[in-house]
Order: C-alpha cells, then sequence, then structure tokens
C-alpha cells in the first residue's frame, strides 16, 4: 500500500540516505571484485581496493557529519550494550532499531576496519619496501580471508534480524526505508 500519489510505502520513515546506500553497494560490489580478481587481474584488483578505500573514506566523513541515521553517534554502542542485545538475540527477544540495532552498529564498525587493514596491507604490497615482504602478503590474506567470514555472519545478521521483526532489511538497503 503506498500514499496516494507519493509512491512512498503507508507506514515506512527514509532511514538509510543515498549516500548510505551508495556507499554500501560500492563496498559489496568492490570487494567481491577484489576477491574474484585476486592473483589474476592485479589492475581490477587495486582499483577496487581504490574504490573501497574511498567509499570509507567518505563513510568515515559522512558518520561524522551525515544525516541522522548515517550518524556514527546514532548507532555506536558500548560492548557492553553489544553484548546484552547479543544475549537478547540468543534468547529470541531483542528489541527492533529503526536504525541499526547494536550488533549491527559494532558490524558496521568492524568492518569498514578491516576493509582499511585490508586496503592498507594490499597497498603495501605494491611500495618498494613491502613488495615481496612475505608477512605483508600473509597480512592482507589473513586480513582478507577474516572480511570474508564477517561478511557471511553480516548476511546471516540481516537474514535473522528480517525474519524475526518480519521486515525485508535487504530491499530496505536498497530504498532506505524501513517500517516505521
Amino acid at each position: 500500500m503506498t500514499v496516494q500519489g507519493a509512491g512512498v510505502p503507508m507506514g515506512t520513515i527514509r532511514v538509510w540516505d543515498p549516500l548510505v546506500r551508495i556507499f554500501h553497494w560500492t563496498l559489496v560490489l568492490s570487494f567481491v571484485t577484489a576477491w574474484l580478481t585476486a592473483g589474476w587481474a592485479e589492475e581490477l584488483h587495486q582499483l577496487a581496493g581504490f574504490y573501497a578505500a574511498g567509499a570509507t573514506v567518505l563513510r568515515i566523513v559522512w558518520g561524522v557529519w551525515g544525516t541522522p541515521f548515517a550518524r556514527f553517534s546514532q548507532f555506536v554502542r558500548s560492548p557492553a550494550i553489544v553484548v546484552d542485545y547479543l544475549r537478547a538475540m540468543s534468547e529470541g527477544h531483542e528489541e527492533r532499531y529503526i536504525g541499526h540495532n547494536p550488533a549491527g552498529g559494532a558490524m558496521v564498525v568492524t568492518l569498514m576496519g578491516m576493509i582499511t587493514a585490508a586496503v592498507i596491507t594490499g597497498w603495501m604490497m605494491t611500495t618498494d619496501t613491502y613488495f615481496g615482504v612475505a608477512w605483508v602478503g600473509i597480512l592482507h590474506s589473513f586480513v582478507v580471508h577474516g572480511l570474508a567470514m564477517l561478511v557471511l555472519v553480516h548476511i546471516s545478521g540481516v537474514a535473522i534480524a528480517s525474519f524475526r521483526h518480519k521486515e525485508n532489511l535487504l530491499m530496505a538497503m536498497f530504498s532506505g526505508r524501513k517500517r516505521a
């Protein structure tokens, strides 16, 4: 059901602005591209890393000065609150949030940190100082594989929250709107 003439679903609110959504899908595309091109299409692999770096820097800026639901102050919670939320989730009675829930907020920060580590270690591998240095390549591989595992945890969390709260969070990341 939509508001007559507006094309906006009734009972929904705008949560994620276009920049947040573009950042999210740019990061998805960059990570998948970098993952698939590692070892054989180095220019494309590096370009994907640069896109991920640029998107992350822009998102950090937007996390400080952006729209209300984009701001870190809205969704970054203390570790104790995150643990309490995860405990409630494991018991099946977690609270629904309009923006990111505490676990989602922690995942955003963790994923951005891991993307940053992947970009830095990947870049290091191209410098004269660290080119061919084994520990840098090992660290980059470790970070990227850890990032892939976190992506799977993120997708699982989105699926669980979507099911539990009867809302399609995947579509919300396209439309920017969630149930009020």
